[in-house]
């Protein structure tokens, strides 16, 4: 079925139409929220300061909170690791004969495991430890800037 050209042109108005209808709600939502945004806070900047010394003791306690979380992860993972390389070095022990090479080998393995799993469980506490510090400083500084 092909358009006559009344029917081409009613399409083209119709596109227009809408395409005009949906950038004016586009507006209207836009400004609409620039003029419904709670201002309320820019009034009395007194009231937001301490509000902000009692978000800064809340900051330093989830930080606190998030890094003793942090560290007990961390202990659980190197803990499994630990104990999946003793594991290997059973079964390989159960699996071999007393004192052969692949005996000795894999419980030298295991030790190794076992070392870094401990070195890194304490290097990456060590991190988490100076970034809960630096959050805290942060926050500590923000609240002295403002205090003064």
């Amino acid at each position: 079925m092909k358009l006559n050209y009344v029917t081409k042109q009613l399409s083209t108005v119709k596109r227009w139409m809408a395409t005009t209808l949906f950038c004016m709600l586009a507006i209207a939502f836009l400004w609409q929220g620039a003029f419904f945004s709670n201002t309320s806070a820019m009034a009395d900047p007194a009231a937001t300061l301490i509000a902000s010394s009692d978000a800064g003791d809340r900051v330093q306690e989830k930080a606190s909170e998030d890094a003793g979380r942090a560290k007990n992860f961390i202990q659980d993972a190197a803990d499994k690791v630990k104990q999946a390389a003793k594991s290997n070095a059973n079964k390989v022990d159960q699996a071999s004969d007393n004192g052969s090479f692949f005996e000795r080998k894999a419980k030298r393995d295991a030790a190794t495991i076992q070392k870094r799993a401990n070195e890194d469980a304490d290097r990456t506490q060590k991190a988490v430890d100076k970034t809960k510090n630096a959050v805290e400083r942060t926050v500590d500084n923000i609240k002295d800037a403002f205090g003064k």
